[in-house]
Order: structure tokens, then sequence, then C-alpha cells
């Protein structure tokens, strides 16, 4: 049996790690040099690594494990359905009872008339087949020329070839040919860093109102669809001001648009709804949804549309599919995910409970001496670090410096939270307890004041010229 135990030493792991495992989003080299912390097991909100340190994650894995670690009715759920179905396809007039039931609940959940699944095994694949989609659905229409998809700068919309050039992100963009033809960035929503002399609100339209221009600049008989999260998730949990959401709304209806929400991240409760569109009062014509979906419990996620494209796309053969779309075991673990959403009214308890006393907390950081801004939208926060809180200021040092050493002083206090540049972010599980919130923020407080020792020490505590 070849399986290694959790029990190896840490650094055989870790060697073993840097000789052949490729990580995400990594500079491979010093990682191996430096070692990466190896996570044995978790439960609830904390994870436990194989040193035995009990580490709260305030970003719930990758934005996904709502219901938290350690829930045995999602392993009962795979093993049951691997004991009677494991896998099978569903491309050749066939179908099975776990994606039939997950579709069925999905149209239930989502908003308006969006009530047509079509199944991936994560948000990267349920982009790409937004683009197909979108591009399809307009060439049935007798519009093939309607075929250019606008975007954000510094949006997250995955990492396969598609879905990162729907995305923003520079660093993606500089390496492997992104992005494909067809993808127009327009500006983000982001007024600290972005706003100038201008109110929010004054921003917030600004910003909507350059997807007007680009639609008119493009040509409206060639803007196909506008996608974006409803609250920005890796981009640094960036908040549009109340202005931006219902005009980008009365744009889409115009002219005519197709309105393509992400949900990955803003899915299945973490906004206080059910959807962030809800949230930000859209009406998304496509919802893409993932992470949230399963807990991360298994890799699975999807594309919820509109009654008119589904009949659009029904009336032709949709040249499109993945090997694991609906997965059977995938698909049972979402709907037992689900379940415990409802029963335990774990929406509820982010709405009610957990958010407001979060936002509470999140708010107060901006008296921090390194903290400027403090955004928070149910249980997505994000603070931007600056040295002049009054003038906006970034920091005279390599964007991200700050950040970086704001985090790995969390990380050494056994806290998981996340760098965007100089922002820090969170995201933790929905199940998240008032005595958990608490906890988590004695450890963010002491994190910050140590690097603002860091920092200072360092001479960097400097504002950009």
């Amino acid at each position: 049996m070849s399986t290694i135990t959790n029990h190896m030493p840490t650094a055989e792991l870790q060697a073993l790690d840097a000789a052949h495992h490729m990580h995400p989003f990594s500079a491979n080299g010093p990682l191996g040099k430096e070692g990466a912390r190896v996570i044995t097991r978790a439960k609830g909100v904390y994870l436990t690594d194989s040193e035995g340190e009990e580490i709260l994650d305030a970003m719930a894995g990758l934005w996904c494990v709502n219901i938290g670690y350690g829930r045995d009715e999602l392993a009962d759920a795979a093993a049951r359905q691997m004991r009677e179905l494991p896998y099978y396809n569903t491309f050749f007039k066939t179908t099975h009872v776990p994606a039939i039931a997950l579709a069925a609940k999905l149209a239930e959940l989502a908003p308006g008339d969006l009530n047509h699944v079509f199944f991936a095994a994560g948000g990267s694949e349920a982009n790409d087949t937004n683009i197909r989609l979108v591009r399809t659905y307009w060439a049935e229409k007798g519009h093939a020329d309607k075929n250019i998809i606008i975007s954000r700068k510094n949006a997250y919309h995955g990492s396969s070839v598609g879905s990162a050039s729907l995305g923003g992100m520079v660093g993606m963009h500089a390496q492997g040919g992104i992005p494909i033809p067809n993808i127009h960035h327009i500006n983000q929503p982001n007024w600290w860093a972005e706003g100038g002399d201008m109110t929010p609100e004054e921003f917030g339209l600004a910003r909507a109102r350059e997807l007007e221009e680009a639609i008119q600049e493009l040509g409206e008989d060639r803007v196909a669809a506008f996608i974006a999260e409803p609250v920005q998730g890796a981009g640094g949990v960036i908040v549009a001001p109340e202005t931006y959401w219902p005009e980008i709304q009365r744009i889409c209806d115009k002219y005519d648009i197709l309105l393509i929400a992400d949900e990955v991240i803003c899915g299945f409760g973490r906004t206080g709804n059910w959807f962030g569109s809800q949230t930000v009062g859209i009406r998304p014509d496509i919802m893409t949804i993932a992470k949230g979906l399963s807990s991360g419990y298994a890799p699975i996620g999807g594309s919820i549309v509109n009654d008119e494209i589904a009949e659009v796309i029904g009336n032709t053969e949709f040249n499109h599919g993945y090997t694991y779309s609906g997965h059977p075991v995938a698909a049972a673990v979402a709907l037992e995910n689900l379940r415990i959403l409802e029963e335990e009214k774990i929406v509820e308890h982010v709405r009610d409970v957990a958010a407001p006393y979060l936002k509470q907390k999140w708010e107060a950081l901006a008296d921090h001496p390194l903290v400027g801004e403090a955004k928070i939208v149910g249980m997505m926060a994000s603070i931007a670090l600056t040295p002049d809180k009054a003038s906006r200021a970034k920091f005279a040092s390599e964007p991200g410096t700050i950040g970086y050493i704001c985090r790995d002083r969390c990380f050494g206090n056994n806290l998981i939270m996340r760098h965007v540049g100089d922002r820090l972010i969170i995201s933790p599980p929905l199940v998240l307890t008032l005595s958990d919130i608490d906890e988590m923020f004695e450890r963010i407080l002491k994190s910050l004041d140590e690097a603002q020792a860091d920092i200072i020490e360092q001479g960097l505590m400097k504002a950009a010229s």
C-alpha cells in the first residue's frame, strides 16, 4: 500500500514535498528551501499541523469551507454514493439521481428565473463554460459577432486560460499567452486606492459608467456580457460603493448584454444571503458557483443560467462538457452540504449573529495605526494598510512588502489571514462562533502590533512620494 503516514517527521514530509510537489501560485524553489507547513487534520474552524500547532483558519481554506471542517455527514454521503454509483457521465442521453437532485435544489435556491445548471468540477471550469454559453447563445440568436465579454481589472475568475483571461490580474496575464481575444477590461470600483478626490458615491457611478463607455466604444452589437464578482474576493475584498451596482444593472438592461455574477466566493451564505447577487441587488442572467457549494469537501462547480438562455442553448447541440460534470459523488456531497446549510440555518447565523458581531469588531480595526480602510460584507472582509490614513497613502516599499510582513506575523501566531498587496483579508467558515471571533481578534491585534514594530524597525513606515 503506497501511502505515507501523517506521523512521519515534519522535515521528511517537507523534503518529499519539495522534491515532487509543484504548488499553485508559488515560487517552488524558495518554498522548497523554506519548507511548506504541513496540515494534517482539521475540525470546526481550526487546523492542526504536523507539529501539533492549532491554527485558526480565517480563510476557510480557499474561501470555501463554509460549514467548517470535520462534518462526518459529508464523508458518509460520499461513501454511500461511492458504493452505489461512484461515477458515470451525463453525455450520452444518460443522467443520474445526484445530478438531477442537485440541479433541482439549486434552481429552488437561486433567485429569479435561474433554473438550469451546467455542472463543472470547479469555478475555473464553470467560467470557461460561461464564455462558451454566452457566445453560443448570441450566435444562435443570429448575432455571432456579439462575442466580446467585459470584465474588470484585478478581478479573479479562475486560472485556466479562458477564466484567467476573464480575470483582470496583471501577474496572471504576464504568463501563458493570456488574455484570449475578445475579452475587455474596465477599472475596478476600489475607492480607497483609486478614488482620488471623489466621494465614494461619485466614484461608484464613474466606475460603473466605464462599462457604458466601453460598450459604446466597442459597439453595442459586439458586446455579449459583463462578468463581475458581487464583492471582489482574491482582488482584496473590494466592496463597491453603493451607487455602483444599480448603475451596472441599468447599463446591462439598456444595452441588452448578459450579466454574469461570479458567485464562486460570494455564494452559499458568505454575504448573509444565499447569493451575493441578492446582497448587492442585481439580477444576473448567469451565476458561477463552486467552493461553498460543497464547502470544499468535493470538487464541484457550475453555471446557473436563466430560462431564456437555457431555451436558446437547448435548440442546438452544445459541444461542451467535462469528464466530471455533475460527478455523482461530488453532487451527493454538495446536496448534503446544502441540507446542513438550510437545516442548521447557517445563512441566518451569518446574517443575524456572526456577521453583525464581526462587523463591529472589524470596523474598529480602522483605529489601529497601520490600518486605513476596514471593509466588510457578511463574512468576508479586508483592511487597507497605510503609513498615512488621512491621505490614503501607499507605502514607499514595493507593493505587497508590508502585507507580506503582516501575513507572516499572522501565520506565526497561528492565524490564517491572506495578504493581497498591502491589504489583509479574511473569509472565515460561516459557523464561526462569537468566542471564535474573539479569539481571532486577539490574534489579529497581536499580529498587527508585531508587524508594526517590524515595519518601524526596518524603516518602512514611509509613504510613497
